[in-house]
């Protein structure tokens, strides 16, 4: 199991990182099949082999990915597509 941990910087108003969350949730759901939804300020998503968390902060968001067995091959790869979009989303205030 590989584990993909984030944490992205931000001066965004809570209204304003949501909407950039939701952002990020959308990318990643497209391209890997994700289910996503919100718990308070936290957006998790799932599917076979892939579990995860976005909670939002004051100041920053942090991002928590885990992988099964086989979707771990791709961990590099996926941690380096969540970074770029979650630096673009978040880092742009």
């Amino acid at each position: 199991m590989a584990d993909i941990n984030i944490v992205q910087a931000h001066s965004l108003t809570p209204e304003r990182a949501r909407e950039a969350a939701q952002q990020v949730a959308e990318k990643i759901a497209r391209e890997y099949g994700l289910a996503c939804n919100w718990d308070g300020d936290v957006l998790r998503f799932e599917r076979s082999g892939v579990t995860g968390a976005l909670t939002l902060g004051a100041q920053q968001a942090a991002m928590e990915i885990k992988l099964g067995f086989l979707m771990g091959a791709f961990a590099p790869s996926i941690r380096a597509k969540v970074m770029e979009k979650m630096q673009k989303v978040f880092g742009s205030a």
